[in-house]
């Protein structure tokens, strides 16, 4: 049986695994100035196109009217020469605890860190207008319900950020869009519109953590394909 942690590699960027050559994405942008990059489109037959965020028969997907695109554009393969270290920005603490809650939930810590770039941009002390708390903002009743007392103590936001993320993931049976879109609006408000809810804050935040996890493997793809090229240069 697969484990979530490969799940979501799976679900998210299998297309981007070191094994194949990366393929480029599209860039669908809306009338209202968002933007998602998608694998691929499928027309739908009532007025809506449905935008697979990744490849393969369980990939996560968003639908949209066609009325609400603006344009889309391909993106080139980003060059090797620029691809950062994957952790890049990141304090080594805080990549260790990510690691540490991945591990216990089955979940790839470069989604973990990813949400934590998209929740707080790192930062342990921060606060919402709403007030959620810390590294992944954690509203205090979610705090509460995680067992979490101090949400601006890294490591116990950290572990109830996961353990709330695993719930939904299990809730939505590891469809990551969905489970993203609870996280920042509920899973009230998901199972009320059943997807996405129509709000732009939470279009905009499961685009932002999507494009970001997708960043991170496909550096990982090519620092592993360069560290591969290097060594075998190296063995002649």
């Amino acid at each position: 049986m697969i484990s979530r942690l490969h799940r979501a590699l799976v679900v998210a960027v299998v297309a981007l695994t070191a094994s194949s050559p990366a393929r480029a994405f599209d860039r669908v942008t809306l009338r209202n100035g968002f933007s998602y990059d998608c694998n691929h489109r499928e027309a739908l037959n009532d007025g809506r196109v449905r935008l697979f965020l990744s490849a393969g028969a369980d990939a996560s997907y968003i639908d949209l009217p066609v009325a609400e695109i603006e344009s889309v554009a391909t993106l080139p393969d980003p060059p090797a020469a620029t691809v950062r270290k994957t952790n890049a920005g990141a304090n080594p603490d805080v990549r260790g605890l990510l690691s540490n809650a991945g591990e216990q939930h089955d979940i790839d810590v470069e989604l973990l860190a990813s949400v934590v770039h998209a929740e707080s941009d790192g930062r342990a002390k921060a606060v919402s207008r709403t007030g959620a708390q810390g590294l992944m903002q954690l509203m205090p009743g979610t705090a509460q319900q995680m067992g979490v007392k101090d949400s601006f103590e890294p490591e116990q936001n950290i572990n109830g950020g996961t353990a709330y993320l695993d719930e939904l993931l299990t809730r939505y049976k590891d469809n990551l869009v969905l489970a993203l879109a609870a996280y920042n609006a509920g899973p009230a408000a998901v199972d009320k519109y059943h997807g996405i809810p129509p709000y732009r804050e939470t279009r905009a935040y499961v685009a932002r953590v999507m494009t970001e996890f997708k960043r991170r493997k496909l550096q990982m793809s090519q620092q592993h394909s360069i560290q591969t090229s290097s060594g075998s240069a190296a063995q002649r």
